[in-house]
């Protein structure tokens, strides 16, 4: 514990502060497991220790976190990447908070941001949304006195249209944008030179929308619908950054003071295509006369490496691994240089960077087969927390086919985990699985909706494990409508969380699982001191 108050007294010391964030998910075509899918949040603080302080207390260890590139002194740009398998289709419309901003002209003083993803299965593609896919560096900065264009360089795996726009209200706390720089639907930002007294550094607070062009319907686990208008935004991920407005150069001509880029670096937009796990080595060159070009900065995939081997000499190297196959990442980045000084950046240059194709792919599920339970999607979290983790069993198993039939003896089909001391007996009531039809074999069919009554048996359910965002509520989706028959349930929970301080979040969690199996809302549960929970409907 001491070291982790030290290293916090020491970043407060250092006026540590948020320099934005880059989101985005994507996921790929259906596999055994589920469809596969990975969130990456790229955020940027003024050290990289203060990053790991706002995720995990500063010990990372157990987290998929990636350094990306920093300035030694200024920002730091970290990866946080989750890679799991999306088993139940929802869709998650929650906030993203982080910080204090870094010190602005535009007043902007808490971090915030929205973030709708979209995993329900859409009905042009037949597979979950995947989001826009850009980055940008942390820091741009242009003086007061030149011309300045940044255009993102965007991808949409989906083949939607793509809109840029800033952030307003509740997307924000405060929502100002910066009064220097003008930004357009096609993701272009403007700079036009201004008076000495606008200059200083700008809170960036942008957002990128999906739109599908065509009216879709999105269908979620429980196989409930809803029908998306094309022209609402499938998707809104957040890009924020900071915009410094430098004092005037002697000469705003690129080549002279601010650095010029110079053959074979790649141009903007280009197409760099590569193999899996084979290395790709993009080669940067800059000069500027009047200054010396000193360091290159860049943000794009995790595991990017830079080298330099002279003044204005660069290379970006990358190597993809198979869960880049099939994606365009974007690699983005500025040569900078300094006199007297003074420090001058380039034009900011990105480039899709492609690596063999997808994986082979099979059959995803009709929509009469539920899809099994679990959440996979990412853990945000707040500073100086760490992700809370709670097991607990399901209510039911979701068939594997539209028809199940018990047998005629007690004896339950073998399974293959059975979790040791936290294994589910349903109590022996009248409960049949919902929403299948249920036809015993060698014995009159009953059919729902008349009570049918299953061999009493003992059956140890699978687990469901669900990771809380600890300050965000988890997504929800519309129950289809009844017939209901699970008329009273006591489940036996097995979680990290304390019955004493957190009766509460249990009973939310459990409700919204028997919701998700397709209970109706309107459900009563009761947390009992032994730590029994009683439901009923």
């Amino acid at each position: 514990m001491l070291p982790s108050v030290l290293l916090l007294l020491l970043l407060s010391g250092a006026e540590a502060a948020y320099f934005g964030v880059v989101f985005s998910y994507s996921v790929g075509d259906f596999q055994p497991a589920g469809y596969p899918a990975t969130t990456n949040f790229k955020v940027s603080f003024s050290s990289c220790e203060e990053f790991d302080l706002w995720l995990c207390n500063g010990n990372c260890s157990g987290f998929s976190v990636y350094p990306l590139d920093e300035r030694g002194g200024e920002w730091c740009q970290t990866a946080y990447t989750v890679s799991l398998p999306v088993t139940f289709l929802s869709t998650l419309d929650t906030p993203f908070d982080a910080t204090n901003w870094t010190e602005n002209r535009n007043g902007i003083e808490l971090s915030a941001a929205t973030l709708l993803i979209e995993m329900r299965n859409r009905s042009d593609i037949n597979k979950p949304n995947s989001s826009p896919q850009t980055t940008i560096i942390p820091l741009l900065r242009v003086p007061s006195n030149c011309q300045r264009n940044i255009n993102l360089l965007v991808s949409e795996p989906d083949g939607d249209d793509v809109r840029c726009r800033y952030a307003a209200d509740p997307e924000c706390i405060t929502c100002t944008p910066p009064s220097v720089l003008s930004v357009s639907s096609s993701c272009s930002l403007s700079f036009s030179p201004t008076n000495s007294s606008d200059e200083g550094p700008y809170a960036v607070q942008m957002v990128l929308e999906d739109f599908t062009g065509q009216t879709i319907i999105l269908t979620n686990g429980n196989n409930s619908q809803e029908v998306k208008p094309q022209n609402d935004a499938i998707s809104k991920i957040p890009v924020q950054f900071v915009f410094k407005v430098d004092p005037a150069a002697p000469s705003c001509t690129a080549g002279e003071y601010l650095p010029r880029f110079l053959p074979p670096t790649p141009e903007h937009g280009a197409q760099i295509h590569t193999d899996i796990n084979q290395a790709v080595e993009i080669s940067v060159r800059a000069e500027a006369t009047q200054a010396e070009t000193t360091e290159l900065l860049f943000s794009g995939p995790t595991g990017v490496t830079k080298s330099s081997s002279g003044s204005g000499i660069f290379s970006l190297t990358w190597t993809p691994s198979a869960g880049d196959g099939g994606l365009n990442q974007t690699l983005c980045f500025v040569v900078q240089a300094n006199s007297s000084g003074s420090v001058y950046q380039s034009d900011l240059r990105c480039v899709f960077v492609t690596a063999g194709s997808s994986p082979t792919t099979v059959s995803p599920p009709t929509a009469a087969t539920p899809l099994p339970t679990t959440f996979p999607f990412m853990t945000i979290l707040p500073p100086f927390t760490t992700p809370q983790t709670t097991t607990f069993p399901t209510t039911t198993t979701p068939p594997q086919t539209t028809t199940t039939t018990f047998p005629t003896t007690t004896t339950p089909p073998q399974t293959t985990t059975t979790p040791p001391q936290t294994t589910t007996t349903p109590p022996q009531t009248t409960t049949a699985p919902f929403p299948t039809t249920t036809t015993p074999p060698q014995t009159t069919t009953t059919p729902f909706p008349t009570t049918t009554t299953p061999p009493q048996t003992t059956t140890a359910l699978p687990p469901t494990t669900i990771v809380l965002p600890p300050t965000t509520n988890q997504p929800t989706a519309t129950s289809a409508p009844g017939p209901y028959y699970v008329l009273a349930l006591n489940v036996k929970i097995s979680t990290s969380l304390s019955l004493e301080t957190d009766s509460a979040t249990i009973t939310n969690l459990i409700k919204d699982e028997l919701e998700r199996q397709g209970l109706p809302p309107d459900l009563t549960l009761k947390l009992l001191s032994d730590g029994v929970v009683k439901a009923t409907a």
